[in-house]
């Protein structure tokens, strides 16, 4: 009897976690970020800090410049409080790289060759934990173009590839095919490398999905305003 008890107890508590961890994302898809944060960090767990930092992550594109830095650097502290809590936590790893691939965008030459080099570590640890985690390969994809875009310095010392940009982007494609983000930032990587009718035609397969929450509503109007710049 005590045994029943016990295991009815832990599974309300796994119903409650789950559900907190949906109300938390239902913040974020409404573009409420601060709340969804908030929220999912206090939930304690790998997956919820993950949210944490994903939403951070996110909201920082919507502050002014100067406070972006901030958020980049909160972001991260919420992914290592995760891998903290579960090593194997691909998302984790994969937030952990975002944010810092963001920061180096505020960061100096020095600073972010160094965040280059972290990023790749913490995406194919993400790849290797989840190898379906379509979100990695579009970094990852991300990662190879900007660098290459930079110049042979940082080509050389990141060890960045020409070869690896078009085939992660087709690995995270083929993984979840009707998610708009992965063709923008794939169109994204095309015009880095001056494909700009390649970058149109992702593009207007981007703009052919639903775009529901206030996250993907955005990125329907800055794919949009990228494609007008391209035709």
């Amino acid at each position: 009897m005590r045994t029943a008890i016990v295991s009815f107890t832990l599974a309300l508590a796994v119903t409650a976690a789950a559900q907190s961890q949906q109300a938390a994302k239902s913040l974020f898809d409404q573009g409420k970020w601060q709340e969804a944060a908030s929220a999912a960090a206090a939930l304690n767990t790998a997956e919820g800090l993950a949210l944490a930092a994903e939403a951070t992550t996110a909201g920082a594109g919507l502050v002014p410049d100067a406070q972006k830095k901030a958020q980049f650097e909160k972001a991260q502290g919420y992914a290592r409080q995760a891998i903290a809590r579960d090593k194997n936590n691909a998302e984790a790893y994969f937030e952990l790289a975002r944010a810092q691939g963001r920061l180096a965008q505020f960061s100096g030459i020095l600073q972010s060759l160094g965040l280059a080099g972290e990023m790749k570590k913490n995406l194919d640890t993400a790849v290797r934990l989840e190898p379906k985690l379509a979100g990695a390969y579009v970094a990852l994809g991300l990662w190879n173009a900007n660098l290459i875009s930079k110049g042979f310095i940082a080509t050389r010392a990141t060890g960045a590839d020409r070869n690896q940009i078009i085939p992660n982007f087709e690995k995270a494609i083929a993984l979840e095919p009707n998610v708009a983000v992965h063709r923008i930032e794939y169109a994204n990587a095309l015009i880095l490398q001056g494909k700009k009718a390649e970058a149109a035609a992702q593009l207007d397969k981007a703009l052919s999905f639903s775009a529901d929450t206030f996250w993907e509503k955005r990125n329907e109007e800055q794919a949009k305003a990228t494609l007008a710049k391209l035709k």
